[in-house]
Order: structure tokens, then sequence, then C-alpha cells
């Protein structure tokens, strides 16, 4: 009797798809890498068993926290065959190397935004996906941000009936010797500040409202002499007349994220991101069609950032299910397809087609 319910209990760990076993390795042991490996092991099916970074101390100190194994060469990791899912952490120009190998190896990515230094990389990224048929997921961890979260279920729902523009400001204040870190490197980066924060931007943009299609932007450099810009200041335009308007900027002094979608029938606002950006709030509103100020009704999300546990979540739902991500692949390229045509914009001065 003993025997038959063992062997039922394998049968059904193999094809219930929530009970499979997943082992995972963190390629780049930086604050990200670290955010990912507390996210991953708040899941009873995933095992962190191996982190890679050139920094020897940044990986021993994280494998050993979560007892997985340290590497110092990421191609020692990607190739093992014990290994299921790759988190990609690095710096940008690590992101599409990485990346290509993990899937040419035949595991699952999660890679971080923005998916590569400019768009080529990031299709090359895609296209291995495809090839090897892996699932290849973003880290666009804003859209599962509580109050984004349901800002969105509420705009799906017709709450403020049809969408017609969006609006974000999001930015920081950069630290003295800012020039001097790797995100004020054109060559290390592809781009500094649009391509840093404004793709979480243009990729809530996109989950809200669907593809633009016309860009005017503007990336000037006012603080720090480095290759990159500092600001960004676009304007998206889709081909029916809707609007995206994104500010991001590193000369915020004040860390602050705000954003708003505006339709026929009234506003979502979502102010703060948690931590230093502050409480997370969502604002709905309501029009008044027959004048005066609008109803409202405001939702606060105490707490911490829960989003980084929510997309892992959501992501090992998707491999079981054996469907696309939530903010895939493909997503990742569509944003900096966005981004380019900003730069492009900035560059030329004029209106530029995405």
């Amino acid at each position: 009797m003993q025997l038959f319910v063992v062997l039922m209990i394998r049968l059904f760990l193999k094809k219930g798809d929530k009970f499979v076993k997943y082992n995972v390795a963190i390629i780049g042991a930086g604050l990200i890498g670290k955010k990912r490996a507390k996210a991953l092991c708040s899941q009873k099916n995933c095992t962190l068993v191996a982190v890679a970074d050139i920094n020897k101390a940044a990986a021993c100190d994280l494998a050993q926290e979560f007892e997985g194994k340290a590497y110092f060469r990421w191609e020692d990791v990607v190739s093992r065959d014990d290994i299921d899912i790759v988190i990609v952490s690095t710096s940008n120009n690590f992101l599409a190397p990485v990346s290509i190998a993990a899937l040419n190896s035949k595991k699952h990515v999660l890679c971080e935004k923005p998916l590569g230094r400019n768009s080529n990389e990031s299709y090359k990224i895609v296209q291995a996906a495809e090839k090897n048929k892996c699932f290849l997921k973003t880290g666009f961890n804003h859209r599962h941000h509580s109050a984004i979260w349901q800002a969105k279920q509420l705009a799906s729902a017709g709450e403020i009936g049809l969408l017609h523009y969006i609006r974000c400001i999001y930015g920081h204040g950069g630290r003295p010797g800012y020039e001097k870190e790797w995100r004020a490197s054109k060559k290390i980066c592809g781009g500094g500040e649009m391509l840093d924060q404004g793709v979480h931007v243009v990729d809530l943009f996109r989950w809200f409202m669907g593809d633009f299609s016309f860009a005017f932007g503007y990336t000037p450099t006012y603080v720090w002499p480095m290759q990159v810009e500092d600001n960004a200041f676009v304007l998206f335009k889709d081909k029916k007349g809707k609007i995206g308007l994104m500010q991001t900027s590193w000369t915020q002094w004040k860390n602050r994220f705000n954003f708003e979608v505006y339709g026929e029938k009234g506003y979502l606002i979502v102010n703060g991101l948690g931590g230093s950006y502050g409480k997370e709030t969502l604002i709905l509103g309501k029009r008044n069609k027959h004048a005066g100020p609008p109803d409202e009704k405001v939702f606060e999300f105490e707490g911490k950032d829960i989003s980084w546990r929510l997309e892992w979540e959501e992501f090992i739902k998707a491999i079981q299910e054996k469907r696309e991500p939530l903010g895939n692949g493909k997503d990742g390229y569509q944003a900096l397809r966005m981004i380019e045509a900003a730069y492009r914009s900035s560059k030329s001065g004029k209106v530029i087609k995405i």
C-alpha cells in the first residue's frame, strides 16, 4: 500500500506543474541580483544553485546566503546541465551575450531591462528564445507594483472609459561622481536616463494603451559631464491621436514617481513606488458630467515592495502553463524601439516614426 502511495505521489509530482522543481542561476550579484534571489527563494519550488559575478566577494556573499555555489565566470554557469532558469542581472553590455548563451543552452531566461543596449541586441535575444523554444521574460517589475497593477485592472474593466492620454514623471537625484559610474558610460549602457528608468515608463505606456507610432523627444545632459543624457522629455503618439507624455530625470533631486491615465469617464493617478519614492497610492477619479469636482476614491498600499516576488511568481506560472510571460522578450524589444525613435528624434529635431 505504501509503495502504491509513493508511486502515485511521484506520478502526480511529474504531471502536476506546480510541484515541478526549478534550479535557478543568477548572473550578476549586485543590488538587483540580490532582489531576484530573495524573490525566487520565496517560491518553494525554486532553488538558487549558482551565482556568478566578476566581483568574487559579491558572488560568494550571495551564494553563501542562499546556499548556492559561487562562480566568477558566467560561461561556467550557463553550461551546467542541471540549471533550468537563468536570471541575467548584469550591466547592460552583458545582457545580450549572457542571455543568448543561456537560451542556446536550453535555459529559460529572465533578463533585466532594458534587454540589451539597443533593439538589435534585444532582437537577437528574442530570436534565440524562439529558436530554442525557451521562455524569455524582460525584467519589468513595475507592472507588478500594487498601485500600478490595480490601475491596470480598473482601466481594462472600463472604469474610466476609452483611454485618451497617459503621462509619467519618474526620476531621482544622481550621486556626486555619477559621471564616473557605469550608468554614465554609453559603451556599457547604450544610453542614459531614458534607457535606465524610461524603459519602465514606455513599457507601462504600451501595457495600458498598446503600440505607439510616432516619437518626438529631447534628451539633454544638464549636470554631469558624460556621454549620455541625464534627462529625457518625450511625446509618443499613436495613429488615432492618443498620447503618451514622459519625463525621466537624474536631476529630479528628490525621488519621484507619478503615473497618470486619463479617459473619457475619469482618471487614474499612481503616486510613489514605496521606499524612498513614497507610499504607493492610487486615485480613481470619476468625471462629473454636470461640472464640478470629480468623485475620487483613494487606495493606499502599505508595506514593502512585493513587485519582485509577484513578477517571479508570474514567470514561473507562465513556464508551467507553457504561455508567454507578462512582460516578455517582445515587450522588451518594442520598448527599445520606442526609446531609439526618441533618441533619433532628439538628434534630428524631427518627429520619428517608430
